[in-house]
């Protein structure tokens, strides 16, 4: 059995120039791709590089009573917190100040202008029966010509349709027509309110405008608001877009506007919401296979998938526009489809949408509707020099603590200092190739306390070549030559240093978790680290010593290599001498090899 441990000993002692050549192999490709990818410096975070910081206040939305409330402050930071990180804007810091105050600071360099229109977006999702649609422009006069299209110039071209997972179908294009007359839509408008709102076989509008003989009295003053509010509104002006839509609750119908396929305003009766963003349980950006067009695919909850069914379902009996329902996104017809069948389970949202587009609504609904609104208050740039100067303190403090842990090793060990400094400066390249390819990556970004774990490291790698160097000093001192030292030693290290590097990493994923903003950054650092330290162990150091063990300055214990026997109070090797036959036995003399 000696024999076969022996061979894999020998074989382990004579491979160590292959485990150096993979990790500098590993180290030129890393250093390749970190400058193939144009990124040659690690991203800095909002405290070293500078930034925007937006501070937005809070307001109740109309009917609603102590709605700014700590509880829903908090709901509001951790949904736009998660907004910005979805559009790869990482290390940035949403914090409530005050009571009805939030803060968002976004790094330089990132996404900011992204950031900024969505970290406020209320995101109320709702999808609404449609009762009437006309042309976006304000309907003419009875005594004007009858054609009311819309002013609207075309900036971009809307498929919008609804699918059940591939199941059920739906039309492709609204059907309404945009142009009609001012009596018709009246009309349409007061009979699409008979009842409880809903459509009605018998409350329907024709697509051409022309209205369906019904026996209706006045409108009540509500419904006449209603009525005069749509026959007022022009689409192609954003500011009457924006009021028209401010405090309607779901549950009361609404006038909205959207555009039609042809890139055309188009404006809205509807009825009150049958469905809401909660009942979304996802969303996600996608490529239609049969279109090859961006859409937006939705899945409902199991609530929301029997909502959508039942809507869907009475609509799907209906007559055209009254078929459709749309899409409303914080008060603006995202699409308008038309059903034809009863739908569940999931929709598909399609139009104009590029990819950017697409993953940002896909992005808000997600991340769900902001429980309260709000109002942007200021948007200041915060510049790097404070968080530069701290840089350059803590850049002092680590230039410091490395050049006593320098010292302390060639004062200490001597020659053993070099591959000490050896794998210091690998575990260094690696640390800084790797964060800077993180980057673009992952969207990691390196902030003051990231630079803090960076330093922490150092000490920990430093550690485990002692406990390294250590063990194969004690060896030495039991009067072993260096070459078996190493590799007796080195079981006894490994054990060592990764249940010492295991409790450093533990702690570092704990501190990950249940902690948020900077101190990620230095949880993160810390992790990565101690990682990279094993690796370095394992794939530098320890093949670097077997080599230098077969060289002269180290195996002959040379003064200056760290592993002088003599300086290290080695014992001198047991031996029994030879007794002359019938000599008495004695004591075991022991001289000195």
């Amino acid at each position: 059995m000696a024999a076969p441990k022996k061979g894999r000993s020998h074989g382990a002692q004579s491979r160590p120039g292959r485990t150096l050549a993979f990790i500098l192999i590993a180290m030129v490709a890393l250093t390749g791709g970190m400058f193939l990818s144009g990124h040659t410096t690690p991203r800095l975070g909002i405290d070293l590089a500078g930034g925007t910081s937006i501070t937005l206040k809070a307001k109740s939305e109309p009917g609603q009573k102590n709605a700014v409330n700590q509880t829903n402050m908090n709901t509001a930071v951790s949904i736009i917190e998660r907004r910005v990180n979805g559009l790869g804007v990482t290390e940035s810091e949403v914090q409530t100040q005050g009571s009805d105050n939030i803060i968002v600071n976004i790094p330089k360099g990132t996404n900011e202008a992204q950031a900024r229109e969505q970290v406020g977006t209320t995101a109320q999702l709702y999808f609404r029966p449609v009762l009437t649609v006309a042309a976006g422009a304000p309907t003419p006069e009875p005594s004007a010509s009858p054609s009311g299209s819309g002013k609207g110039k075309a900036t971009d071209k809307a498929t919008d349709k609804a699918t059940d997972g591939g199941k059920g179908k739906a039309s492709s294009t609204p059907t309404a027509s945009p142009t009609s007359s001012a009596t018709p839509q009246g009309r349409a408008v007061t009979d699409g309110l008979k009842a409880d709102s809903s459509p009605s076989p018998s409350a329907s509008a024709s697509a051409s405008g022309k209205p369906t003989p019904s026996a209706s009295s006045t409108p009540d003053p509500a419904t006449a608001a209603l009525q005069k509010k749509f026959t007022d509104l022009n689409c192609t002006d954003k500011a009457a877009r924006s009021q028209v839509t401010s405090g309607v609750k779901p549950e009361d119908p609404a006038v909205a506007c959207g555009k039609n396929s042809s890139g055309q305003w188009e404006k809205y009766v509807l009825g009150p919401a049958e469905v809401n963003g909660k009942d979304v349980d996802k969303a996600q950006a996608t490529i239609n296979q049969q279109t090859g067009a961006w859409v937006v695919n939705m899945d409902f909850t199991s609530g929301g998938s029997k909502k959508f069914a039942k809507i869907t379902s009475k609509l799907s009996q209906q007559q055209p526009p009254m078929n459709q329902f749309a899409i409303v996104l914080d008060g603006d017809v995202v699409s308008a489809p038309s059903v034809s069948s009863t739908l569940s389970g999931s929709a598909e949202i399609s139009g104009s949408f590029d990819q950017q587009s697409a993953q940002d609504l896909a992005n808000v609904l997600s991340y769900g509707a902001l429980p309260l609104s709000f109002q942007e208050q200021s948007v200041t740039t915060v510049t790097a020099a404070l968080g530069g100067e701290q840089l350059h303190a803590g850049l002092i403090a680590g230039a410091i603590g490395l050049l006593l842990v320098v010292i302390y090793l060639v004062v200490y060990y001597r020659g053993l200092s070099l591959i000490a400094l050896a794998s210091l400066m690998v575990s260094a390249i690696l640390t800084y190739v790797i964060m800077t390819l993180l980057g673009p990556a992952i969207g990691f970004a390196l902030n003051l306390p990231a630079v803090c774990g960076a330093i922490v490291a150092i000490g920990i790698t430093a550690d485990s070549f002692i406990v390294f160097f250590e063990r194969i000093r004690d060896e030495i001192r039991e009067g072993r030559s260096l070459r078996p030292s190493v590799e007796r030693a080195w079981p006894r290290a490994r054990r060592t240093i990764l249940v010492s590097d295991f409790v450093s990493f533990l702690a570092a994923a704990v501190l990950f978790v249940v902690t948020v903003g900077k101190v990620q950054g230095f949880a993160f650092t810390l992790g990565l680290t101690t990682v990279l330290d094993v690796v370095v162990v394992f794939l530098f150091t320890k093949p670097l010593m077997t080599i230098l063990a077969r060289k002269k300055f180290f195996a002959s214990g040379h003064p200056w290599s760290g592993l002088d026997p003599k300086r290290l109070g080695a014992k001198p090797p047991l031996r029994r001498t030879r007794r002359a036959p019938g000599s008495p036995v004695g004591p075991v003399d022991t001289k000195e090899a």
